[in-house]
């Protein structure tokens, strides 16, 4: 059964159009080091879910377009790496900490779906992004992967 989901991205990091750049428009979504985003992409992020990719710290913050899970979870290289950020010393290969996925590029939306819109829009009160607009992997109904890919439509 598919999944949703929304990951965010800062775009002056990676943005939807480095990835679209990329080689067959996938990429490996890696570098996340929040406990229950890890849980996420561990356990429960499997293949063939749908993503949306969501740009955080810009103006404006909001989706800008769909991607699917094209490799389920894996560990995370750059948690062995001393010479990365994102080295983690307490990992081993036989005991991992920090998993990542990959992702391919599905549509990029033709106008982002604003944070401030999706606050505005009752149908989506529920939503993650509302609550815990902080997480950075976290997951979304179908009724609301429905109502904002509708909205990108308009």
């Amino acid at each position: 059964m598919t999944q949703y989901w929304l990951f965010k991205t800062e775009p002056d990091c990676y943005s939807i159009d480095d990835l679209a750049r990329e080689s067959h428009q996938t990429t490996r979504w890696d570098g996340i080091r929040n406990y229950q985003a890890r849980n996420f992409l561990r356990d429960q992020v499997a293949m063939a879910d749908r993503v949306f990719i969501y740009h955080s710290r810009c103006k404006p913050m909001g989706i800008v377009g769909t991607a699917t899970i094209s490799r389920a979870s894996y560990p995370d290289p750059q948690q062995f790496n001393p010479q990365n950020p994102y080295f983690d010393d307490k990992a081993s290969m036989d005991t991992p900490r920090w998993f990542c996925v990959d992702v391919t590029l599905t549509e990029k939306f033709p106008h982002i779906i604003t944070l401030e819109q999706i606050k505005h829009i009752q149908a989506l009160d529920t939503m993650i992004l509302r609550k815990q607009g902080r997480l950075s992997i976290q997951p979304v109904t179908e009724y609301e992967w429905k109502t904002i890919t509708q909205l990108s439509r308009m």
